[in-house]
């Protein structure tokens, strides 16, 4: 019997790489139904019919509601029975939020408090928030709205009752819908040299079913306005476009450096040296538990609250670093890549 077994599922902005991932590892268990909440009927149309395809026996355990975050009442008319809820739901290309910041605000602030509001209200479970290594330091509207996303997670949890509220944070998640590593593989296929945007630049790397991993320990393990980061390793794009171009037959001498785009950092920061004043190491994850005091700060400065912890800022410069070897090994474990490497193309996350 699985943590899941007869409980409803909503996954927001569930036809993403994400929602196809939760499907994929859960829909033959025990679990009761998966809802899948989002506002692209296309998207949810082509999902419903692949899983009907893929797995016949079980594809009515998949339910669709049209919707969207940035809709209270939409939220709200689908929450009914829901036991826990997996908010993926975003604008996540840095460089179109870049251009269009009030979008992001749109569905990644007001989106998420719309969510947290109709969770609460309906006694939800857990709802578990996705976020990323961009909302730790931001400098990029996307990085900013996540950064409030978390905010607004950690503030609703104070009052939120029975429904326990954590976050994620987590880093790029390879080959998911809009990545690098399609396009490189498409530009490799069609003569054209790969471009990648500063060599030295290092970004944090795993694999979809990793980002699960870390949902589900927030899940089981988490605390009420718990942040959860995973330690994942690290390399730079350089590497990282060598590695593809090894697998997939691609020039590596003919790598176009086009420049950093609107918004990129040269490296990303998983846990700020801020949090590192109380968070805990769990051995594969970090834990940053939500400060709980009162807006009263006389108490402190007469009783005193000085305890530190010994960790520091953990980033994509200091985190473990993969080579070139290592690297292709990681991508090439890939489901999309193997089915990409034995020519099923076109396979979609």
């Amino acid at each position: 019997m699985s943590i899941f077994a007869g409980k409803t599922l909503m996954i927001t902005g569930g036809t993403g790489s994400f929602g196809n991932a939760v499907l994929n590892r859960f829909l033959r268990t025990d679990i009761a139904e998966i809802r899948i909440f989002s506002r692209d009927e296309k998207k949810q149309d082509d999902m419903r019919h692949e899983y009907q395809a893929k797995y016949p026996d079980v594809a009515r355990k998949i339910k669709f509601f049209i919707g969207d975050v940035r809709d209270l009442q939409s939220c709200k008319n689908a929450m009914s029975g829901v036991d826990y809820i997996f908010h993926a739901a975003a604008l996540k290309q840095v460089p179109s939020c870049e251009f269009f910041p009030m979008e992001a605000v749109k569905t990644n602030v007001l989106g998420t408090e719309n969510i947290l509001t109709a969770a609460i209200e309906a006694g939800v479970g857990s709802v578990i928030c996705l976020s990323t290594d961009k909302a730790a330091y931001p400098i990029n509207a996307m990085g900013i709205t996540k950064a409030i996303e978390e905010k607004i997670a950690v503030a609703k949890s104070r009052y939120s009752g029975n429904t326990k509220i954590c976050c994620t944070r987590y880093g790029n998640v390879m080959c998911s819908r809009g990545s690098v590593i399609p396009l490189w593989i498409d530009q490799i296929r069609n003569g054209h040299p790969i471009t990648l945007t500063e060599p030295g630049m290092t970004r944090f790397i795993m694999s979809l079913e990793e980002a699960i991993d870390l949902v589900l320990f927030a899940f089981e393990h988490g605390d009420n306005g718990d942040i959860l980061v995973q330690k994942a390793p690290a390399c730079t794009i350089q590497t990282q476009a060598e590695a593809v171009c090894e697998l997939f037959g691609g020039k590596k001498e003919e790598i176009k450096v086009i420049g950093i785009r609107h918004g990129e950092k040269m490296y990303e920061t998983l846990l700020t040296n801020e949090e590192c004043a109380k968070a805990e190491d769990m051995g594969d994850f970090y834990r940053v538990p939500a400060d709980n005091r009162g807006l009263n700060y006389d108490k402190f400065f007469s009783e005193g609250e000085a305890e530190r912890n010994k960790l520091t800022e953990f980033n994509s410069d200091n985190t473990r670093r993969l080579n070139l070897e290592e690297t292709k090994e990681k991508i090439a474990s890939l489901e999309y890549i193997r089915k990409e490497l034995s020519g099923m193309g076109n396979f979609v996350q």
